[in-house]
């Protein structure tokens, strides 16, 4: 990742969870902290760590301060909104609803403009380390489980409550329960 994708991928994720606002509404979520801001912050930190480490695992030393002053405010502020969420491999345009625990494994692959409402957790099932694999413009509902070495296609939508642990390649349906099944 160069510098110009790295900007256009944090504008696309502000533009996702503030989007375009008057300067003085803006000002106001700045000023007040209010959580949209909080929640675009996290995800800045999450995205500048990602970027430096790559720049310091091709070995310059001179990315290793930055890195760890971005992990160290993501960390801080992931504790703050209960925010576990490994970068690595989350297409541009992330959106998080709602301040609360949300867990993704940093082997985990999501695609473009995929959004969490809060209460989710995406990763391995504890016996192997395959994670799942979501497409783009996935939407996870309020407490939405996702586990295991699952595939989900481009444009589905996850209702709320559901525990997906099994494939779903069919684009753009609604899957929900427990387990998740298709539901239209």
């Amino acid at each position: 990742m160069n510098k110009k994708e790295l900007k256009e991928m944090l504008r696309k994720d502000k533009w996702n969870n503030i989007g375009n606002r008057k300067l003085y509404h803006l000002f106001f979520i700045i000023a007040t902290r209010h959580a949209s801001w909080l929640r675009w912050k996290y995800i800045k930190y999450m995205r500048l760590s990602c970027y430096y480490e790559e720049k310091f695992r091709n070995k310059k030393l001179i990315y290793a301060f930055p890195m760890y002053i971005n992990m160290l405010k993501m960390n801080n502020l992931g504790y703050k909104l209960n925010f576990e969420i490994g970068g690595k491999h989350i297409g541009e345009g992330l959106s998080l609803c709602h301040n609360g625990p949300i867990v993704i494994h940093g082997a985990s692959i999501i695609g473009k403009n995929c959004v969490l409402h809060g209460d989710n957790c995406i990763g391995n099932d504890g016996i192997s380390n395959d994670c799942p694999v979501l497409g783009d413009n996935v939407d996870v509902g309020v407490g939405a489980k996702i586990i295991g070495n699952v595939t989900i296609a481009n444009g589905v939508r996850i209702g709320a409550g559901a525990v997906v642990v099994k494939d779903f390649t069919e684009e753009n349906i609604t899957i929900g329960g427990i387990p998740a099944k298709r539901i239209k």
